[in-house]
């Protein structure tokens, strides 16, 4: 792909002091109907959710990434899409203060973008809410992303993607049939994936950091799923979302207004 940049300027990864996936058996969205949805790109590719006309949320595991990319709906069509979307280069990361990639706890982290986006019909922010209430088990919530569409494949799917998941009982996500506290499923995680079935609609490699809707509300970040003999969507391995609980919440706001003037 050659529609990302090299960029020059010096990127800043903050720690403040408090201091992924594939769309499963998902549907192809209408072009251009969730337009918060970012691409991002770095030695992998993320997606995240723009949240401020300076800001995208994504998850922590993300990584180094360099590049946000905002109206698009299919990679290749570049020339198409040229006129809607709008490319911005990250100026500062700023992983959640307690991430533990072993512990995968916290996996959320804010880039802030180089010039603030125009919102048009392609872009828009999408507004956190003050409080989120917690998706009830059995809830079905939307998932989106370009990640892969079969588990067995590491190529990006060309459109966007999205599919319907079930959240699942905390307590049953933990147990010996499911992961076991292996890694532990916190109140700050939600876990969701295949209702049921052997095989359903999941995230997976490729979606980590994009978001996850229930009931209309953005509730949470694409953060893991699966494993080496389960892979992506196994009803023993579904997938794990970061939760915008209170003290997620908290921390974006507290890290958006430390920002505020820089």
């Amino acid at each position: 792909m050659h529609i990302f940049r090299k960029n020059t300027q010096q990127q800043r990864i903050v720690s403040l002091k408090c201091r992924g996936t594939v769309i499963i058996n998902g549907d192809e969205v209408e072009p251009h109907s969730l337009p918060f949805m970012a691409f991002l790109g770095s030695v992998e590719f993320c997606g995240g959710t723009l949240i401020d006309r300076k800001w995208v949320l994504t998850a922590a595991h993300c990584g180094n990434i360099k590049t946000v990319l905002l109206g698009m709906h299919s990679i290749k069509k570049e020339k198409i899409e040229k006129k809607y979307r709008q490319v911005r280069k990250v100026k500062t990361s700023v992983p959640h203060c307690e991430f533990d990639k072993n512990k995968r706890v916290n996996d959320l982290m804010l880039l802030k973008l180089d010039k603030p986006v125009k919102e048009t019909r392609w872009v828009k922010v999408q507004q956190l809410s003050n409080v989120v209430q917690e998706p009830a088990a059995g809830s079905v919530c939307l998932v989106a992303g370009w990640g892969a569409t079969s588990k067995n494949s590491n190529v990006l799917s060309d459109v966007l993607m999205s599919a319907n998941v079930t959240v699942i009982d905390r307590e049953k996500c933990n147990s010996p049939d499911h992961y076991n506290h292996k890694p532990n499923i916190t109140k700050d995680m939600i876990c969701a994936g295949p209702n049921g079935k052997k095989s359903d609609t999941d995230t997976c490699k490729g979606d980590s950091g994009g978001p996850i809707f229930c009931n209309g509300v953005l509730v949470g970040v694409t953060s893991f799923g699966g494993s080496k003999n389960e892979p992506c969507g196994s009803v023993k391995r579904p997938g794990v979302y970061a939760f915008l609980s209170e003290n997620h919440l908290n921390w974006i706001k507290k890290t958006l207004k430390t920002f505020e003037a820089e």
